[in-house]
């Protein structure tokens, strides 16, 4: 049985198509990613799959449970850490977890044993009796994935569970949820629209946009798809740029050609032309280049080549 099934799922808001027909099936145990800018329907899918919003059209089945007939088995198989902090910061991290076990209907002495064990997978057992309010951001995202952990959640959705906290802290989440994975087999949905996020994180990504998933494979076989390099060209003007990609354009050896101002970013191919043979085709056409670097495709690369646009908000901005 696949752990999430959906058939061209949709979401509208009145004229506006939040998810347009998606379908995907994510595997018992898989960490599966959307990545996405702001408003590609990254987080409308999630909430459709948690059951807090009502899909326009289509399917989709939780833990071989639909998610319109049979929300109330679904929400008893998820978990969810949701991108705003929903903690109670005037109580203490225990209280937090107590009180949120309780409305699970879980006897006392397993509430009790969920809570020691999910304090000890963020490593927060030391500071349950601090206020929340005290915590710092990282140490509240912490407690976030502790809290929706206490059902032993067959599915874990994380909508951007790491916005706004630093590298180090990112990462730190990034090794817990690795955990998670690793040792309970929780099948984890991830929105992020972090690259070195999903590619860290993820067995497999489906790049979003626009409500469509425009691509999904594991992050190797996307940045394979890109060939063996991703070529960046920058020249003096604009103008110059783009004579030059009309000059590769439909060059066998150039996979596609993406222009930003004055730069250029090609997708090479495995019998491709390297930085000396593109220097001497400019010099050739009497093109000046300023500066020329070669690197192995990244995540990144992918989103730009098949979205048409990088990111924003990624790591090293």
């Amino acid at each position: 049985m696949k752990a999430i099934r959906a058939d061209n799922l949709t979401k509208m808001f009145g004229h506006l198509v939040a998810v347009d027909h998606i379908s995907f099936e994510v595997e018992e145990g898989e960490v599966f990613g959307f990545l996405g800018a702001n408003g590609a329907g990254k987080t409308s899918t999630i909430m459709m799959l948690a059951t807090a919003l009502n899909p326009s059209s289509g399917t989709a089945t939780v833990c071989g449970y639909d998610i319109v007939r049979e929300r109330d088995k679904v929400r008893e198989s998820i978990g969810i850490v949701f991108e705003a902090l929903s903690l109670d910061t005037n109580l203490t991290a225990k209280e937090n977890l107590d009180f949120h076990a309780i409305l699970y209907h879980l006897p006392k002495k397993m509430r009790d044993e969920r809570i020691s064990q999910a304090l000890d997978l963020v490593e927060l057992k030391d500071k349950q009796n601090i206020l929340v309010k005290y915590y710092s951001g990282g140490m509240q995202r912490r407690l976030e994935i502790a809290r929706g952990m206490l059902n032993s959640p067959r599915v874990l959705f994380l909508d951007e569970p790491t916005l706004g906290l630093d590298v180090q802290t990112r990462r730190l989440l990034w090794d817990y949820a690795k955990r998670l994975n690793k040792e309970a087999g929780t099948t984890i949905l991830l929105n992020t629209h972090y690259v070195e996020e999903a590619d860290y994180l993820c067995d497999r990504v489906a790049i979003l946009e626009h409500g469509k998933i425009v691509m999904v494979d594991t992050p190797k076989a996307l940045k394979d798809s890109l060939g063996s390099s991703v070529l960046s060209i920058r020249f003096p003007q604009g103008d110059l740029a783009n004579e030059f990609a009309g000059l590769l354009d439909g060059m066998d050896w150039v996979k596609k050609i993406q222009q930003h101002d004055a730069q250029l970013e090609l997708s090479v191919g495995n019998k491709g032309m390297k930085v000396p043979e593109v220097v001497r085709l400019a010099r050739q056409h009497g093109f000046v280049i300023s500066a020329i670097g070669e690197h192995k495709p990244s995540l990144e690369d992918v989103f730009l080549h098949y979205v048409g646009k990088k990111l924003q908000g990624g790591e090293h901005e």
